[in-house]
C-alpha cells in the first residue's frame, strides 16, 4: 500500500488515490462499501457529493480520499466502485499499489496511489515496457504442447477397469496391485451397474487372486486394451524371468454373444443400482413393477480370464498362482470351499463362484507353485460367474472354448465400431482413445428396449441432464442416432408431471440441459416425426422453466437476477440464481424453439420470445455485476473485470470477500470455474466475439488454471470450447494434452471423475474429451463448417493422413481426407458434404509443420494469419491443394 495511506497522531487514517482515464468528459459516481468517501477532487470539471463530471483535453483525472476502510487480509475488505455509463468497474482498495497500478486497458482507465502523477499514456508505456506476459501469452510464445511434452510432469493415474457387454447392467471391476490403486492383490468386484454385490451373507464385495511372488519394490505391471481399443483387458506382470500375461473379457455362459442375444437391462432397474438416482413418488410404481423380474436373466454372465505364464530366463524358475477367493485381503475369513477334483470354488452346497484350471485340468490347490523350464509356458484359466451358479451350470461354463468366446467378444465390439463413423488421426494414442472412448460410453449405456429407452450412465452415476449431454451428442456425431434418441427418451420418460426433469440428487439444472440435447438431436437428424410424438412432453418442460422464471420477475431483482431461476447445479448446496443454471435453461428453450419451428410455429415463436427475454435479463444482470465485481491482476501487468458465479454475490467466490468457507472437491476454484460464468458463453447468452467473453477467458486462465486446465474436475470448465471457437490452437492443445495426461488412465484410457481419484470409468469426462477431439477436427459456427481449426501442427508431417469417414454434423454427413506430402511440396484435402444440407461456407486449416506458407493455393481463398482456406462455392466434392 506504499504511498496510499496517510497517518497522523490521533487522526483516523486517510486513504488517497487517483483514477486516470485516457479520455475526456467522464461522468459518474464513486461508491464505497466498508468506509467513507471524505472528498473528491478534480483538476478539470466538477464534483457534487460522490458524483463527478470530468473534462480535459486528452485525459481525465479524479482524486479520491476515504476513511474508515478495511485493507486487512481476509473477508469484508473495502471495495471501491466507479460507476460510469459505459464502463463501470470495482476494485479492492487494498489492491492499489505503487509498483503495480490497477491498469485496465479494456476500459482505458487506471487507478494509482496518491504520489503517482503520471498520465494514463505514461502509465501504459511503463507497464508495456516491462514485457510481461499472461499465462496464455506465454503458451502462445512456446512450442505446441504434445502428450509427450507434459506426460513426465503431470499426474499418472491408473483407473480400475470395467468389463461388461453394454446394455446389461452386469459388470466386473478389476483392480491391480498398482501403487495408486493400493491393492494387496488383484481384486475382482461383480457389480450391478455401479452397485457392488455382497457375497454369501458377508461384508465382502469381491474376490482377490494373485500371480507371481507378491507386491515388491517394483511397479512391474503394465496394462492395455485389446488392439488398443476393445473392452477386453490385457495385464502383464514381469516378475524377473517369469512373465504373466493375462487376458480377461466378459461374455455369456452358454448362449453366443451378439447384438440379438444381449437383451439388456430395463433402464429403471439399472437406475436402481446406480449412484445418485433419486426416485420421486411418480417413479416408484414403475420401479416396483420392473424390479419383480429384474434378475431374471436369460443367461449367466461370466468373466473369462486366461494367464499365459512363461519362463523367459535361462534356467528353470518357479511361478506362483492363487485362484480367486472371497475378500480383498489375506486376513479375510475363509468362508468358501475348494474342490481340487473339479477346480470349483463354492460357498458350499450348490453355489459355485469360480472354476480354476491349469493347462486345461482342474487346479490342484487354491495356491500352487510350478517349475517352468526355460522357454516353457503354462496356462492358468479361471471362469468367474457374475453371481454363483449351480454345479450343473459350472460344468457348462468350464466346457466353453476360451478362444471361441474371445473371438466372439472381439467380433461383438468391432461390429459396434463398424456401425459408427470413423476418424483416423496420425497420433496413435488419440486414435485409440477415440475408438476406445466410444465403447466405454456404450459399456455403461443400459436398456432392454422397453419403451425405446436407454440410460446413458455417467460412470457410476445414473443419467444426469448435464453430464449425459456430451455422451448423447457424441453418439450423434458418430451416427448412432437411434441410440441417442433412446437416451433422450429416458429424460422424457422420467419427466415429472409438472414438466420438471430431475433425476440426480438435487441437480435442478437437468431440465434445461436435457432440452438442449433434444434440440441438438434435431439439428443432427431432422427427425420431426419423433419431435411430433414427443412435442407435448418437450413443451411441458419448457413451460415448467418459463413458469419458474416468471416467479422470479421481481422488481427488486432488476440488474441482480431479475427473471433468473434459483437452484443447485452440482454437489455443493448453493441454491442461487447461478449463471450455469440460467444459461442451460436459456439454451434449452432456444434450441427447442428452433426445433419446433417446422411442426409447431405458434409454440416455437412463443418459446423463442421467452428465451430472448431470458437472455436479455441475464445480460442486464451481467452488465451490473461487471461493474460490481472486483478487477484482478493478469500476468502482463494489466487488470481485468470479473464476474461472480451468481447475481447474489459481489465477486468471484475464490476471492473470499465474504466470511464463508466453501472449499470443496479438492479445490477453492469449483464455483467460479467448473460452475461459473464461462457457461454464459458456452450457452450462447454472451457472444464469443464480445469483450465480456474475452475478459471471462482472460481472468479464468490467469487465476484458476494449472497447465491451462481446471482443477479437480477439469472437463466441467468451458474454456476449452471457447479456445477452440477463437482458434487459439496452442492454448487449446495445452488444455487438451495436460488434461488427458493427468486425468485418463494412460494404458486403458478410462477416466476418473476428479483429479484425486474418485469415481471410476467416468464417462462424462471421457465424452467431453471425445467432443473436444471432435471440435479439434470439425466444428459448426453458424452457417459455416470449420475443419481442423485447432489440430496439432505435427499431424501434417510428411506422409501423414487425417481422415473423417461418415461423421455427422449440423450439415449432415461429412467426409474429409487430408494427405500431407510436404517433402513433395503439397498438402491436399478432399471434402465431401451432403448437398441437401450443405453449409454456406467451409474453412479448413492446413498448417505446415515448419510454419511455411504456400506459394499457391487451389480450391479456395487462403488466409496467411490463420493458415486457413475458405471455400464459398460448395460442391459435393471439393478439392483443396496447397503448394509450397
Amino acid at each position: 500500500m506504499n504511498g496510499l495511506i496517510a497517518f497522523s497522531a490521533n487522526i483516523e487514517p486517510i486513504c488517497k488515490f487517483h483514477i486516470v482515464w485516457s479520455k475526456k468528459n467522464v461522468s459518474g459516481s464513486i461508491k464505497i462499501n466498508r468506509g467513507n468517501i471524505t472528498s473528491l477532487h478534480v483538476e478539470k470539471g466538477e464534483t457534487s457529493g460522490n458524483s463527478f463530471y470530468l473534462t480535459g483535453e486528452e485525459e481525465a483525472r479524479l482524486t479520491v480520499e476515504v476513511t474508515g476502510f478495511n485493507n486487512a487480509y481476509g473477508p469484508s475488505p473495502t471495495v471501491i466502485s466507479v460507476k460510469t455509463p459505459d464502463h463501470p468497474f470495482s476494485f479492492f482498495l487494498r489492491d492499489v499499489n505503487a509498483g503495480y497500478p490497477i491498469y485496465i486497458p479494456a476500459y482505458k482507465v487506471a487507478v494509482v496511489v496518491d504520489k503517482d502523477n503520471r498520465s494514463y499514456a505514461e502509465l501504459e508505456k511503463d507497464i508495456l515496457s516491462r514485457n510481461l506476459q499472461t499465462k496464455i501469452q506465454r503458451i502462445e510464445s512456446e512450442e505446441e504442447t504434445s502428450f509427450g511434452s507434459v506426460a513426465q510432469t503431470n499426474r499418472d493415474m491408473s483407473v480400475p477397469i470395467w468389463l461388461g457387454i453394454g446394455r446389461d447392467m452386469r459388470l466386473f471391476e478389476i483392480s491391480e496391485e498398482l501403487e495408486d490403486m493400493a491393492q494387496e492383490g488383484k481384486i475382482i468386484r461383480p457389480k450391478y451397474a455401479s452397485s457392488n454385490i455382497k457375497l454369501a451373507d458377508t461384508n465382502y464385495d469381491g474376490y482377490i487372486y494373485a500371480l507371481g511372488r507378491g507386491v515388491g519394490v517394483k511397479n512391474n505391471i503394465t496394462r492395455r486394451l485389446d488392439e488398443g481399443i476393445l473392452p477386453i483387458y490385457h495385464s502383464k506382470l514381469v516378475d524377473d524371468d517369469i512373465i504373466y500375461h493375462t487376458i480377461s473379457f466378459v461374455s455369456f455362459a452358454e448362449i453366443p454373444l451378439n447384438a440379438s442375444t444381449n437383451r439388456g437391462t430395463n433402464y429403471i432397474v439399472s437406475d436402481k443400482h446406480s449412484s445418485g438416482r433419486t426416485f420421486k413418488e411418480e417413479h416408484l410404481k414403475e420401479l416396483g413393477e420392473q424390479m419383480k423380474n429384474a434378475f431374471d436373466f436369460q443367461d449367466d454372465m461370466v468373466l473369462y480370464s486366461r494367464t499365459t505364464i512363461e519362463n523367459t530366463g535361462t534356467v528353470p524358475r518357479y511361478a506362483w498362482i492363487k485362484c480367486p477367493r472371497p475378500g480383498n485381503g489375506w486376513w479375510c475369513q475363509k468362508i468358501h470351499e475348494y474342490d481340487e477334483n473339479t477346480g470349483f470354488s463354492s460357498f458350499g452346497g450348490d453355489s459355485v463362484f469360480c472354476i480354476s484350471q491349469l493347462n486345461g485340468e482342474a487346479l490342484a490347490n487354491e495356491e500352487i507353485s510350478i517349475l517352468l523350464l526355460p522357454g516353457e509356458k503354462a496356462e492358468f484359466d479361471f471362469f468367474l460367474p457374475h453371481t454363483p451358479v449351480s454345479k450343473k451350470r459350472a460344468y457348462v461354463i468350464v466346457n466353453q472354448s476360451f478362444e471361441k468366446r474371445l473371438n466372439a467378444a472381439r467380433s461383438y465390439w468391432k461390429e459396434k465400431l463398424d456401425q459408427a463413423a470413423s476418424i483416423s488421426v496420425p497420433e496413435k494414442r488419440i486414435q485409440e482413445m477415440f475408438q476406445a472412448g466410444l465403447l466405454h460410453l456404450d459399456l455403461v449405456t443400459y436398456g432392454n428396449g422397453y419403451k425405446d429407452v436407454v440410460s446413458t450412465n455417467v460412470g457410476v452415476y445414473s443419467p444426469i441432464g448435464t453430464e449425459s449431454s456430451p455422451i448423447i451428442q457424441f453418439y450423434l456425431s458418430v451416427g448412432w442416432h437411434e441410440l441417442a434418441k433412446k437416451a433422450l427418451n429416458y429424460f422424457l420418460e422420467t419427466q415429472l408431471s409438472n414438466g420438471c426433469i430431475q433425476n440426480y440428487g438435487d441437480y435442478t439444472v437437468e431440465t434445461g440441459a436435457a432440452l438442449w440435447s433434444i434440440g441438438e438431436y434435431i439439428r443432427y437428424t431432422n427427425d420431426f416425426n419423433w419431435l411430433t410424438l414427443s412435442r407435448e412432453k418437450i413443451i411441458k418442460s419448457c413451460d415448467y422453466l418459463i413458469e419458474w422464471r416468471n416467479r422470479n420477475k421481481r422488481d427488486k431483482l432488476i440488474g441482480r437476477g431479475y427473471g433468473m431461476i434459483e437452484g443447485q447445479v452440482a454437489d455443493p448446496e448453493d441454491s442461487y440464481r447461478s449463471f450455469m443454471l440460467n444459461g442451460y435453461a436459456y439454451l434449452g428453450l432456444s434450441r427447442v424453439a428452433e426445433a419446433l419451428m417446422k411442426i409447431d410455429p405458434k409454440n416455437a415463436y412463443r418459446i423463442q420470445k421467452e428465451a430472448n427475454d431470458w437472455k436479455h435479463d441475464i445480460r442486464r444482470t451481467v452488465k451490473t455485476l461487471f461493474g460490481i465485481s472486483p478487477v484482478v491482476s493478469l500476468g502482463d501487468g494489466s487488470w481485468v473485470p470479473t464476474l461472480p458465479a451468481w447475481p447474489e454475490a459481489d465477486g468471484p467466490r475464490g476471492l473470499l470477500q465474504e466470511k464463508e468457507t466453501f472449499w470443496t472437491h479438492g479445490t477453492f476454484t469449483a464455483t467460479d470455474v467448473l460452475l461459473g460464468p464461462l457457461y454464459l458463453v458456452f450457452c450462447e447468452v454472451v457472444e464469443p466475439a464480445s469483450v465480456e467473453a474475452k475478459m471471462l477467458l482472460d481472468y479464468n486462465s490467469e487465476l484458476f488454471f494449472q497447465g491451462n486446465a481446471a482443477f479437480s474436475q477439469p472437463y466441467y470448465s468451458r474454456h476449452n470450447w471457447l479456445q477452440a471457437r477463437y482458434g487459439m490452437t496452442k492454448p487449446f492443445l495445452n488444455t487438451y494434452y495436460n488434461t488427458i495426461a493427468a486425468h485418463a488412465d494412460r494404458e486403458t484410457y478410462t477416466f476418473w471423475e476428479h483429479m484425486y481419484r474418485v469415481s471410476q470409468h467416468k464417462t462424462h469426462e471421457e465424452a467431453w474429451f471425445l467432443m473436444e477431439t471432435r471440435w479439434m477436427l470439425y466444428m459448426e459456427e453458424g452457417s459455416t463448417l470449420r475443419l481442423f481449426k485447432v489440430i496439432p501442427r505435427n499431424w501434417l508431417n510428411d506422409g501423414q493422413v487425417i481422415e473423417l469417414k461418415n461423421v455427422k454434423s449440423y450439415f449432415g454427413n461429412l467426409n474429409v481426407k487430408v494427405v500431407s506430402l510436404i517433402e513433395s511440396g503439397t498438402i491436399e484435402a478432399l471434402i465431401e458434404v451432403d448437398m441437401d444440407r450443405k453449409p454456406e461456407q467451409i474453412t479448413i486449416r492446413l498448417p505446415h509443420p515448419s510454419n511455411l506458407y504456400p506459394k499457391r493455393v487451389v480450391g479456395g481463398t487462403y488466409d496467411k494469419k490463420t493458415e486457413t482456406v475458405t471455400i464459398d462455392n460448395i460442391s459435393s466434392r471439393t478439392k483443396v491443394k496447397l503448394e509450397f
